[in-house]
Order: structure tokens, then sequence, then C-alpha cells
């Protein structure tokens, strides 16, 4: 019998025009078995390999489309991490120079359409809405404050008279219930509402910053204290992925997870989930050789602490000097040497960390546009509230309806330029072939 499994390829029978198609059983008479893509008039059994039209040939026939050719662009880079903190730092300092709740809302809105559009998808990016809903509960939190407590300052336009509570002696200055004003409502509004916003302009980086990647960046001297802090920011994101997942397993398994109940049963999987991670965490960086250090001679080392030392003071006193009335003429020189004192300090220390970085994040123009665009939108609010400072804090004694200043305006929607240079990239869905 002979073996079938010798001939896997693809064969091609070749006919004369006399045979007829329906002939059964052997081979018909005239016709030679050739391999698949074998030329027209070779050697039957040749072995030749098939071309590029004939195997298109027979994929157009057999009525499939042809490969989809690779694309030769390289992805582009993602933004620098530390581009990103500087962007939404520089926006809540913005916030910080107005109390006008049209501005901070125009604030909020840049860092939500940046977020939006900048976004990657990833389960530490996900903490923006739980920012949002902590800034409104901080909003309202500070709105009852002032209904409760009272504020001091004198109110004519009285909304509700609420039933007061004596207080001891001791307690002179405080008061609970009595009259609540507009005044004072206005005004805890005012305050609430700006730091609401930088409660958001926070949540803005955490959600388009990579926290491991903003932790390759730092200088080595700043590791320990880096590896600490990025824990910390990434204790949000990290609580609220297992929330989310946890919440998602309940609504399948068909339990609440909603109200009272349902929050006692996700928290103590949370906790469970929690400390796992803490202990996986501490065997990695036990692994990895964390805290352990080079040796330096003690000269360098104490070069370094003075230098350190020494700048932090320095930019301690230039900062004070900055805002005083009398310290600008030394403010700005004193700062300055303080900041180069701990740069040099920090580039010293760098020598202690034995640690080595793989693929490093390069700060290019697009850094270096974000950063700027956040510098401009702080610095040009600054300015905005020096020269006109009625229009970026309405006043509240008497009342005066806030309106929307035109070139502070302007300089917050530079606060949008990283949608446009750094967008995230998207996965095309793949469209599917017509059988």
């Amino acid at each position: 019998m002979p073996d079938r499994s010798a001939d896997h390829g693809d064969m091609r029978l070749h006919r004369d025009s006399g045979t007829s198609a329906g002939t059964g059983g052997g081979s018909p008479a005239g016709s030679s078995i050739e391999p698949f893509g074998s030329p027209a008039g070779s050697p039957t059994g040749s072995s030749a390999v098939p071309s590029r039209q004939v195997v298109a040939a027979r994929r157009n026939a057999a009525g499939h489309s042809p490969a989809p050719r690779r694309s030769a662009a390289s992805p582009r880079p993602q933004l620098h991490p530390g581009a990103w903190w500087l962007w939404a730092l520089a926006l809540g300092t913005a916030a910080t120079r107005t109390t006008n709740p049209l501005l901070l809302a125009l604030l909020i809105a840049t860092s939500a359409y940046v977020v939006a559009t900048c976004r990657p998808n990833a389960p530490w990016a996900r903490s923006y809405s739980v920012f949002f809903k902590l800034a409104l509960a901080v909003l309202l939190i500070r709105l009852v404050f002032a209904v409760l407590l009272g504020s001091p300052l004198p109110g004519t336009h009285v909304i509700v008279t609420l039933p007061e509570i004596p207080l001891p002696d001791w307690a002179q200055g405080i008061r609970l219930g009595g009259k609540v004003t507009a005044e004072t409502v206005l005004i805890a509004f005012y305050d609430g509402l700006r730091l609401a916003t930088l409660l958001i302009c926070v949540g803005a980086a955490n959600s388009l910053a990579n926290p491991t990647r903003l932790l390759k960046s730092l200088p080595g001297a700043l590791y320990e204290i880096g590896v600490a802090v990025v824990v910390a920011l990434t204790y949000a994101p990290n609580l609220i992925a297992d929330v989310q997942r946890l919440r998602a397993a309940r609504r399948l398994r068909g339990r609440p997870d909603t109200g009272f109940r349902g929050l006692l049963q996700v928290a103590l999987p949370v906790l469970e989930g929690a400390l796992e991670r803490s202990v996986a965490l501490a065997a990695a960086m036990d692994a990895r050789g964390y805290g352990r250090t080079a040796d330096v001679p003690p000269r360098v080392r104490r070069t370094t602490t003075a230098l350190t030392l020494g700048g932090l003071l320095g930019v301690c006193a230039g900062t004070y000097g900055l805002l005083t009335a009398d310290g600008g003429t030394y403010g700005l020189p004193v700062l300055l040497a303080g900041v180069v004192a701990a740069l040099a300090g920090l580039r010293l220390g760098s020598r202690r960390s034995p640690r080595t970085r793989y693929r490093p994040d390069r700060w290019d123009a697009r850094a270096w546009l974000v950063a700027g665009s956040g510098a401009a939108v702080a610095a040009l609010l600054t300015l905005a509230a020096d020269r006109t400072p009625e229009a970026l804090n309405p006043g509240v004694i008497p009342l005066v309806a806030p309106t929307l200043p035109l070139w502070p305006a302007a300089a917050v929607l530079l606060g949008l330029l990283p949608a446009f240079i750094s967008p995230a990239t998207r996965t095309p869905a793949a469209s599917e072939e017509p059988s």
C-alpha cells in the first residue's frame, strides 16, 4: 500500500485538452502531477520554489486578501513622567492664585480633557474619577462646616437661622448653629472649590504619570526616598483597582456590591490583597538590594552632606527673601545659589547608589512643551493676580457676581497643549474580512 503521507504539498494537475474532467480512477492519460508552483514545461517532480506572483494569484483566487504590511514607523516613545507631574503641579499652583469659580472650573475642565485624551489604558490610570469624587466630598464638608460653625465675617443676607447650642466660656469664638448668611456660604464655597481643584490636579498627575517610570528617573541619591514616595503614590490607584475588581466579581456572582453590607464584604479582600502586595514588594526590594550602598571616601561623603544641607538652607532663605518686602535684593541670588548647591550635592550623592538604569526615559522636546505649558499657566495667573486682583478674587462683602477675565482664561487654555502633542495611542480595532 503506497504511503500517502509522503506528499503533503499542494499538487497541480495538468491535463491535455482532450482529457475529460470527470474521468475517474488512476491518472488520466496525458496528465502529469507536478509540485505547486512548478513552471510550465518543467519535468515531473521538480522541487522549484513557488514564486511570489504564483502565491499571490492563488491567494486571490481563493478569496484571501493580501497580508497587511507592517508599519515601518516605530511607535512614539512615552512622555517623561516628570513632565506630567510638573504640568499638574503648575495647574495646582495656578489654582492657589484665584478664588474665581469660573477660572477654577476652567482649570478643572482643562485637566479633565487632558486626562481623557492622554490617559493610557493601565490600572494605575483609573484614579482620576476617584480623586474627582474626593474633591466633591471635600467641597461638601467645607460647606457643612461653614453652616454649622459659622464664620466671624459679618453678613447681611441671612439664608436660614439654625438653633444655636450654647458653649462654655473656654470655647469663645466658636458657635454651633445660629444665623447662616450668604456671605459665609459663598466664602466657604470659594475656599472649598480651590482645594478641590488642587486635589483634581493631583489626581490628573496620578492618572497620567507611570509611577514605576517616575522612580527610574530619580537621581541615585534620592532612590530610597523615591521608593517610599512611589509606594505612597501607588497606594490609591492600587486600592481603586482592587475595589473595582472585587465589585465586578460580586456583580457577576449576583451578590450586592453597594451599601454598607457590600462595603464590609469588599473591605476584607481589599485589605488582604494590600498585605499580600506589601509582602511581595518587600521581597522584591530585598532581592534587588534595596538600601545597599557603594563604598565612598569620607571626604566625598562630607562634601555631599555640606552641599545638600547648605543648598536646602539657601533655598529656604531665598524663598523667604522673595516673599518678604525687605528681601527682594538678596532673595533671588540666594535661591539660585541654594539650588545649584543642592543639585551638586545630589550629583555627588548618586555615587553611593550602585544601581543602573535600563532604557532611561529621555526628556525630549514634548516633555519641555508639556512642562512649559503648565508653567506658563501658573506664571500668567500669578501675574494676573498682581495686576487685576479683583478679577481673580471676587469680593464677598459686599456680594459681587464673579466675571470671567479674558486673558487669564486664555492663559488657562494653554494647559490644553499636552492633549495635542502627546495623545494616548489608541489600538484600532481589527476589521473583519467578509467570508
